[in-house]
């Protein structure tokens, strides 16, 4: 059976990923000021953050067209699968719904699942690569679509950022507490839950943030084995090593797959950030 994966540019691919046929993304576009930005193969990391670093607004995304998505999706591949980030976050998903109305009331019928990943990054890597393993595994469609969609309900996003720039400047902190925080070198850590965003615990120094990320992700949890670990980085690949290193310290799993941001999470995560998912 042919299948085909569709995500929109949150969905931080790895390189060989990019290179795999069966995949495709879906831009969003990005806004600093009066500067837009695609999220596509064009996307200058560190241009885009420096100019966010310029700018005293906060950056802003736009989702796809749900023709944008309705395109995608007329394809050969006889199984497609869109992945959006949260739709607490972005109204893509919204978007590649109404994608799959437009095709359908053109073409007809067509085995198409759309995902709310209910997280963003790391998260929709991972429901990307179970599907991945579930067609390998021979599964059809319908018991695809089933577990993929219990995955999404039990993986676990984790994050760490180094700057609290961003959640000042749209608004989720004050001036006066992000003061603080900075001058004192208090790192948040946060975390999805049913796709809104919650702070977990915070500490002093990054380092020791990280620490405590790795030791929130794995508490609780016996089938570490059976697990599989997304690291996405903005711009700091040796922070994503030493991650996988804290990760390894507590257990043995599935698979540790490293990956870097694009576009959409480089705005959220900021320079430094580090988004995890388990599951």
């Amino acid at each position: 059976m042919s299948f085909k994966i569709i995500g929109d540019s949150c969905l931080d691919l790895t390189e060989e990923m990019r290179k795999d046929p069966r995949f495709q993304i879906v831009p969003l576009t990005l806004q600093v000021d009066e500067t837009m930005v695609i999220d596509d193969e064009t996307f200058d990391q560190k241009k885009f953050l420096q100019m966010v670093a310029d700018s005293p607004n906060c950056p802003k995304s736009a989702c796809p067209s749900p023709d944008a998505f309705k395109q995608a999706m007329e394809c050969e591949e006889e199984d497609v699968f869109v992945i959006t980030l949260s739709s607490h976050l972005s109204g893509s998903y919204n978007s590649a719904v109404l994608g799959k109305e437009l095709y359908e009331e053109e073409h007809g019928s067509k085995n198409i699942l759309i995902i709310d990943s209910e997280g963003a990054s790391s998260s929709q890597v991972n429901l990307a690569l179970k599907i991945l393993d579930l067609y390998e595994a021979g599964l059809g469609f319908e018991e695809v679509c089933e577990q993929v969609l219990k995955l999404r309900d039990e993986q676990d996003v984790y994050f760490v950022l180094d700057s609290l720039d961003t959640l000042r400047k749209n608004g989720r902190l004050t001036g006066l507490q992000a003061f603080f925080a900075t001058t004192l070198n208090i790192k948040p850590i946060m975390g999805g839950e049913k796709g809104v965003i919650v702070k977990l615990d915070q500490v002093r120094g990054l380092n020791k943030a990280l620490s405590r990320m790795c030791d929130i992700a794995v508490k609780g949890k016996t089938d570490l084995e059976q697990k599989r670990v997304i690291i996405a980085h903005c711009n700091c690949p040796e922070r994503a090593l030493q991650v996988k290193a804290e990760m390894e310290k507590r257990g043995s799993y599935k698979e540790v797959v490293i990956t870097e941001t694009a576009g959409v999470a480089t705005m959220y995560a900021g320079d430094g950030g580090i988004v995890m998912e388990i599951g």
